[in-house]
């Protein structure tokens, strides 16, 4: 039994079924928390929960905001008694796979308000809005081939802050072997990208140097098996390689300012190209 099943929790109730090509759940485990779980059949490919749980550990690594996350087990006895969960493909209803399946914490509820989508006016509120730059940065070393996602939570304040959610798009997509365009994973409101400082645009490669490569392999070791497949490993592989490369990412965020100003005319810092 591996590390990461030291405190396993149990899916215990169903609550709802939640948007995305994924087709997650929102339902509710034996610690009492709520999960966004997804399943290891899912609709987009085998790699998806790899990916969302090393993409978790690879923002968290190099300081970006991303719900925790843990495995939790799926029972036949829960699907069979939640049949609203199940898949939906073309050739019907298709029972999900029981199992350790990849839960994220669900950041909604309590006194704090989850917003996913905010108003290009609000974005001055987000407390991180610079983060937004370095996500980029990492999710173009790591062949994320989707639209960076994010939700917004509301303090009592009215402050905000970004939380990174939806990492099953990284190293390939879920299938693996995609080759995404730079701009691909670009949050889809570029206004979220304006009045970043030429200095932190220049200190971008510096964030990613300082990620324990190391400590982000054991934690792959204590994966289940069968969420470690070849192509979503290899894609890791090529993905800290290059992050380990000053040069090469000093060209990805000159290629990523010069971009944001051709395609959308933004003010943002110098490039060094």
């Amino acid at each position: 039994m591996s590390s990461l099943r030291t405190g396993l929790v149990l899916v215990t109730r169903y609550i709802r079924n939640l948007r995305g090509g994924s087709q997650p759940i929102l339902a509710e485990a034996s610690d009492g928390q709520a999960y966004v779980v997804k399943f290891n059949n899912n609709p987009q490919g085998a790699n998806l929960p790899f990916n969302e749980s090393i993409g978790c550990e690879l923002y968290s690594a190099v300081g970006l905001a991303s719900p925790g996350w843990k495995p939790v087990l799926i029972t036949k006895s829960f699907l069979e008694l939640n049949p609203d969960c199940w898949l939906q493909t073309p050739e019907g209803r298709l029972r999900p796979t029981a199992g350790l399946c990849f839960g994220s914490r669900f950041l909604g509820g309590g006194s704090a308000r989850l917003r996913e989508i905010l108003p290009g006016t609000r974005f001055k509120l987000v407390a991180n809005q610079e983060s937004f730059w370095l996500a980029w940065m990492i999710d173009i070393c790591a062949r994320h081939a989707d639209n960076r996602q994010a939700v917004f939570i509301e303090g009592a304040g009215g402050g905000l802050k970004a939380f990174f959610v939806d990492h099953g798009h990284l190293f390939g997509g879920p299938k693996g072997g995609q080759e995404p365009h730079f701009l691909a994973p670009r949050y889809l409101d570029p206004r979220i990208y304006r009045g970043v400082s030429s200095l932190h645009l220049q200190n971008l490669p510096r964030v990613a140097g300082r990620l324990d490569a190391d400590r982000l392999w054991k934690r792959i070791n204590s994966l289940p098996d069968e969420w470690k497949t070849k192509s979503a490993i290899e894609g890791l592989s090529q993905c800290l390689g290059r992050l380990s490369s000053s040069q090469l990412l000093q060209n990805v965020v000159d290629t990523m300012v010069d971009g944001d100003r051709r395609k959308y005319g933004l003010e943002c810092g110098p490039s060094r190209r």
